[in-house]
């Protein structure tokens, strides 16, 4: 499937992108090489593979996302704030990074 100078043009205006002449020339060959392997992929036979979207409990086994959940203690503020580069009275601190 061909990709035209239009549509990326309408692709970069839905993502509020502003490109160059020559970026768009290089997106229009990007993207029709992409839209051609995908068209490959889609040739390959898949009637075999059984459709997964996604796994359940009972596929993971063991996984550490199905484990029972374990409290620990925490690591109280003295050491959270052992490694801090400059506490300040039982804080982090941190550069300001909004407003002035």
């Amino acid at each position: 499937m061909p990709i035209t100078s239009a549509e990326v043009e309408k692709i970069a205006l839905l993502a509020n992108l502003e490109l160059t002449e020559k970026e768009k020339a290089a997106m229009t060959v990007q993207l029709a090489e992409i839209v051609d392997y995908i068209d490959q992929l889609n040739e390959l036979d898949t009637s075999a593979v059984r459709p997964w979207s996604q796994r359940s409990a009972g596929d993971m086994g063991s996984s550490a996302a199905t484990r029972e959940d374990q409290p620990v203690p925490g690591l109280g503020q003295a050491q959270a704030l052992e490694q801090a580069p400059d506490p300040d009275e039982g804080h982090f601190t941190v550069p300001r990074v909004i407003g002035g």
